[in-house]
């Protein structure tokens, strides 16, 4: 008896690697489908002052292109000549969101918490990526709404959201 268990768990095992190698490969078995990463210049930019306060800053991001693809679940936020980025909130940024043909995807700025704090910096512009490989859209302060300069201290960012009222939420405007 331990003498034929011995043969057929090999021969059974040498029948289903053979099965397994000359299947098909449109019956492979295989992961889900992998989104690419979004293409730059398939993506539109916008980014505008939050109405009634200039220290939120609202982004958006449109996918023109033809198929879905990925971005950074978070935008990387920069800016003028400062060192660093917005932070994101809450925190554990990476990974990536996923656009949908046509879709927009929105997140909020804010680049300080209290505009009369006395370390604030001033910045005439603000560069907003999708992605932090993409050299992204470089916003100045007038275009943004936010006056002649940006005030910028321990600015944090959103994740994208699905519509501009989440990312209200997220950054507790509402």
């Amino acid at each position: 008896m331990r003498l034929r268990a011995a043969i057929a768990v090999p021969a059974v095992s040498a029948a289903t690697a053979v099965l397994l190698l000359t299947a098909p490969q449109s019956q492979a078995v295989t992961g889900p489908p992998h989104t690419a990463r979004c293409a730059e210049q398939a993506l539109t930019m916008r980014a505008r002052a939050v109405a009634g306060d200039p220290a939120v800053v609202r982004v958006d991001v449109t996918n023109r292109g033809a198929r879905a693809c990925v971005v950074d679940r978070v935008p990387t936020v920069t800016f003028g000549n400062l060192d660093g980025a917005a932070l994101p909130t809450p925190a554990g940024g990476t990974g990536s969101y996923r656009l949908a043909p046509g879709a927009t995807a929105y997140a909020d700025v804010r680049t300080i918490g209290d505009p009369a704090d006395p370390e604030a910096r001033r910045v005439d512009s603000v560069t907003v990526a999708a992605q932090s490989a993409h050299w992204g859209r470089t916003f100045s302060a007038g275009r943004l709404g936010t006056g002649k300069r940006v005030l910028v201290w321990e600015p944090v960012t959103t994740w994208w959201q699905p519509t501009a009222a989440a990312a209200d939420r997220a950054i507790g405007l509402s």
